[in-house]
């Protein structure tokens, strides 16, 4: 069983900052967990612009705080405020802009390393085979 909180995890590795400083990203699952997933509680700064592209990965994100809205790679606007969720089930392309500032609740599959933050394309890296390799040894101990 893991039990974590916010708290717990503050001034750790698991407390991510964009280098643009556009959110900051709290980490409470990670690939390391062995859940299959990571869990995080970001903050999304307001007027935050941000286009992204989870090629490597599949995320949902649940809106707990703010608004803002999310734009599809076709143009369509879509209003995010609390107690929307938003799926990026096909690795979709989208600007994501937080009007008052935002914390959404993210699940990403597969699970992030940790120390993830986007390359250029908007994308977070793709586990190598040797990480992979590394994190089921890990999970059969």
């Amino acid at each position: 069983m893991i039990i974590r909180t916010l708290s717990s995890i503050e001034n750790t590795e698991r407390v991510v900052c964009d280098p643009n400083g556009q959110w900051i990203s709290h980490r409470l699952l990670l690939q390391e967990d062995s859940m299959g997933f990571s869990f995080n509680v970001t903050e999304i700064k307001q007027n935050c612009h941000a286009v992204m592209e989870y090629k490597n990965h599949l995320e949902a994100c649940y809106c707990i705080r703010g608004e803002g809205e999310i734009i599809d790679q076709d143009g369509n606007s879509f209003s995010i405020k609390v107690g929307t969720i938003y799926a990026l089930n096909k690795h979709d392309r989208h600007t994501l802009i937080s009007k008052t500032g935002m914390t959404l609740v993210s699940i990403f599959n597969p699970a992030l390393m940790g120390s993830e933050v986007h390359l250029s394309d908007g994308s977070y890296p793709r586990l190598c085979l040797s990480q992979i390799q590394n994190s089921i040894s890990h999970e059969n101990t």
